[in-house]
């Protein structure tokens, strides 16, 4: 299994979450072959940490090229700073239920 780390900045205040946008492009990510899971982090100040797994290196590096124009369509317009990307890798530990961090 493979993780994508990543900061974004939004509007402080701003439930980002409930917006159609959020949700639209959440329901892309989801449908990716691949997909396994999707956590959010609000950290405070308008800032989320996101952490996305997938089954295989291809199948994030894949989802990464094609949900790519669908970020800038849909979430891009509503940050108020560049999306950080702050790494990627495979889960080398995994205690998540019903996810086997082996796989892939």
């Amino acid at each position: 299994m493979y993780a994508v780390f990543r900061e974004t900045h939004y509007a402080e205040g701003e439930r980002i979450q409930d917006t159609p946008q959020f949700r639209a492009f959440h329901r892309a990510h989801a449908e990716r072959p691949g997909y396994v899971g999707t956590a959010v982090t609000d950290v405070g100040g308008g800032r989320l940490l996101t952490m996305t797994l997938w089954r295989t290196e291809d199948d994030m590096h894949a989802a990464r090229a094609a949900l790519g124009p669908v970020i800038g369509q849909l979430l891009e317009p509503l940050m108020t700073a560049p999306s950080t990307l702050l790494g990627t890798g495979r889960v080398v530990v995994g205690d998540l239920v019903g996810v086997d961090p082996g796989q892939g």
